[in-house]
């Protein structure tokens, strides 16, 4: 945790936090902090700055505020539509996806996506949010991405990715005789990442059609959570 992030119902003055559970024990067990120390906090959803410990115990931790007058880093200007993953990737994914930047992530359907992943309890809110925030300490960000949930491909690809891609470079990461990815782009990214399979030959034309254009990596078939870290270290 570079960040401790704190929460409005956290706040028990302007100025004053007051913090249990998980990033209790992170204070006690990771930082050894002590009363008198600084740690550098965020405001979830604001800016970022200073806090002093003023009392530490098992139970509770509390902490004046310095004024939190830093921005969070900029966002990338992306967004990724990601074929869902098997559970436990998509845990390490989604921190990920906090971490390196992205603002906004679409999880969708595809045929290679295995019906019973749309079961998994890791898709609730309450989940997603628990593995973006992890994602977001890690980075020093405050900014939680907006993470949408599109499980049946054709309608969205055909009745909502066009308005959605509207005005972006639109780019299907997927293996096969196609260009290579470009580097360095400064412009608004609309990017699909297939499932470890790759999307299947309907997908890719149904993605052109909404305006995307495919780009491989190279011969090397990737894990999502590599391809997703390669491509947008790649992009921008």
């Amino acid at each position: 945790m570079n960040l401790l992030l704190l929460e409005a119902a956290d706040l028990i003055a302007s100025d004053r936090a007051r913090l249990q559970g998980r990033r209790l024990r992170h204070l006690h067990e990771v930082h050894r902090a002590g009363v008198g120390d600084s740690l550098r906090v965020g405001l979830l959803e604001g800016r970022m700055g200073l806090a002093q410990i003023v009392h530490l115990d098992e139970t509770c931790a509390e902490l004046v505020l310095q004024p939190l007058d830093q921005p969070p880093p900029a966002k990338l200007p992306i967004t990724l539509l990601l074929a869902l993953p098997r559970p436990k990737m998509l845990k390490r994914v989604l921190q990920t996806v906090a971490s390196m930047g992205v603002p906004r992530l679409v999880l969708m359907g595809s045929y290679r996506v295995e019906k019973s992943f749309w079961q998994t309890p890791f898709l609730s809110p309450e989940a997603i949010r628990e593995q973006l925030i992890l994602g977001l300490e890690q980075a020093r960000d405050t900014v939680l991405p907006e993470v949408r949930i599109e499980r049946y491909f054709k309608p969205f690809v055909e009745d909502r990715l066009p308005a959605l891609a509207q005005g972006t470079q639109g780019l299907i990461a997927h293996p096969g005789d196609y260009p290579p990815c470009p580097r360095a782009l400064n412009t608004p990214l609309t990017l699909a990442i297939g499932p470890e399979g790759g999307w299947i030959p309907y997908e890719v034309e149904q993605l052109q059609r909404a305006g995307l254009a495919p780009v491989q990596l190279g011969e090397r078939i990737l894990r999502v959570e590599t391809a997703v870290t390669a491509l947008l270290a790649r992009l921008f």
